[in-house]
């Protein structure tokens, strides 16, 4: 037993010896390696045993050895790694390098080639680089050809690369953005260079586009009012009816369930295109225009009291919308419009839900008259309506005034004076506004429509008005040539003003307008001729 004991304590102290590290390091040294051994088996390395015979080892006593002798392995300490302080006083760690900001502007174009229209859209929101880039003009023409573009006939290859070459120069002279308008407009289903050439037909007796209302209704355009109220809840309107005439059409809406008028926030109106489905009572959504929108403070400032029957009050906050609110609860009962047919097409269609169709501006026509002579060779066509008939139609050609009667801001131009019997003009009806909603109808005395087109010496618009007016009793200015009631309608915006007087005759049971005043401010005729008056 003892023979054993000493052999395997020899085997013990030589493995040590052989596993000890060298001097030179931070471990411990030879002596340190005896003490540790000497501490843990209570035996010397110094004492020698006595050998004895050999005798085979068992499993479990050489597993024991090797566990001992890791044990008695010397410690060495790993090296301390400095941290980096994540506090604040310490300095911040550098940031990740942005690769996609360094990347090349051709690879980044590559890359966004490969998606889709929509994808491509949102991405232009990211930052500025991605606005640009997502405005490229050639991704843009290259989807647009794909999707929309004619097939392509069999051509000898020099000549593909000729049409190729000339292609990607028309690419290049296109404004920025031009492709991707034009891919979304085309996606919303209207050919715009088709009824581009249906608008350059001029009614030479209006001035004005003689295809506007087909175009409209073959485009199949509405128009739709998006409400919300200060809570901030949010309802969209579809128009009721539609009444055309020939130079404005007069919109109604009185379906929907409308909030109180002192509860509106804004107000908001749009040109909408629709697709029809297979059923022919059934549109999906299409394009939206952006024509107008108003806040709660136009609403409330600029709202004006025009007329009242005994159900509804009309209220204008606009020039060409008008409300009618239910008396004594002040809840919305109907709105309506009126829209003037110049540019009408291009804002119902060209305009997006957020920005409206900005007007091109007009060059100045070339005039080699003298300034002095003032304007000269103006057309007047001039329309009183409702949503049922015409009242009155006028056409005034050749109208002028010299540097004399540019006085207050204005140019006034005489249409039918007070003393000329002859040019005093009858109306075919009284002066009402029938109006209708769900379950209710009536008709508001006093109140129109009026339609304005003035015309320049080159027949070309120069100032449309579309808008509901009032007439009211005028006792101050009485006419000697009339005995009977006086009347007076009076509009006024920041590019002119119109004054109608007219008087009622109870034998003849009829309105006879006798005097019509058109004044154009001065700013606005400065700016189109270049004058200084």
């Amino acid at each position: 037993m003892a023979i054993g004991r000493g052999q395997l304590f020899r085997s013990f102290r030589e493995g040590l010896l052989k596993n000890a590290p060298p001097t030179e390091g931070q471990g411990p040294t030879g002596k340190e390696n005896s003490r540790l051994c000497e501490k843990m088996t209570g035996f010397s390395p110094g004492i020698q045993s006595v050998e004895p015979p050999t005798l085979p080892r068992k499993k479990k006593r050489k597993k024991k050895a090797a566990k001992a002798t890791v044990l008695c392995q010397p410690v060495v300490p790993l090296p301390r790694v400095p941290t980096k302080s994540t506090g604040h006083a310490g300095k911040p760690a550098e940031c990740t390098p942005n690769h996609i900001e360094r990347m090349p502007p051709e690879i980044l174009l590559k890359i966004l080639s490969y998606l889709d229209a929509l994808s491509l859209f949102s991405i232009g929101f990211t930052n500025k680089r991605f606005y640009e880039m997502a405005h490229n003009n050639g991704m843009w023409h290259k989807m647009y050809s794909a999707e929309y573009g004619h097939s392509k006939k069999w051509r000898p290859k020099r000549l593909d690369e000729v049409l190729d070459k000339l292609s990607a120069v028309v690419v290049q002279e296109r404004p920025e953005g031009y492709w991707r308008r034009l891919y979304f407009r085309t996606m919303a289903g209207f050919n715009e260079t088709k009824w581009r050439k249906e608008l350059r037909d001029i009614n030479p007796f209006t001035g004005l586009p003689s295809q506007t209302e087909r175009i409209l209704r073959s485009q199949r355009v509405t128009w739709e009012i998006t409400v919300s109220d200060k809570w901030g809840l949010e309802g969209t309107f579809e128009q009721s009816r539609a009444y055309f005439s020939d130079s404005s059409v007069t919109v109604c809406w009185s379906s929907g369930r409308w909030p109180s008028f002192h509860q509106l926030s804004t107000l908001q109106l749009d040109g909408v295109k629709r697709q029809a489905l297979s059923s022919p009572n059934i549109n999906k959504p299409g394009w939206r225009s952006l024509m107008a929108k108003f806040d709660r403070n136009t609403i409330s400032k600029s709202g004006q009291v025009i007329g009242r029957d005994q159900l509804v009050t009309l209220v204008l906050f606009s020039p060409s919308i008008v409300i009618g609110v239910w008396r004594g609860r002040w809840s919305i009962a109907f709105v309506m419009a009126s829209f003037h047919y110049h540019r009408l097409v291009e804002r119902s269609l060209l305009g997006t839900s957020m920005c409206p169709y900005s007007m091109p501006e007009n060059k100045p026509p070339f005039d080699d008259m003298d300034p002095d002579s003032g304007l000269h060779g103006y057309t007047l066509r001039i329309i009183l309506h409702n949503t049922v008939t015409q009242i009155m139609a006028g056409h005034f050609s050749q109208l002028y005034c010299s540097k004399s009667q540019v006085h207050g801001g204005f140019i006034q131009l005489n249409v039918i004076n007070r003393g000329s019997l002859s040019q005093h003009t009858p109306l075919s009806g009284r002066i009402s506004l029938p109006w209708k909603c769900e379950a209710l109808e009536g008709t508001v005395e006093n109140c129109c429509m009026m339609s304005l087109t003035l015309m320049d010496e080159y027949q070309n618009p120069f100032w449309c008005v579309s808008t509901p007016v009032c007439m009211a009793l005028n006792s101050k200015e009485p006419s000697n040539d009339y005995e009977g009631q006086h009347f007076l309608i009076k509009y006024q915006d920041t590019e002119g003003k119109v004054r109608m007087d007219l008087v009622w005759l109870e034998e003849q049971r009829q309105y006879f307008l006798i005097n019509l005043v058109v004044f154009i401010a001065t700013a606005k005729v400065n700016k189109y001729f270049g004058r200084a008056y």
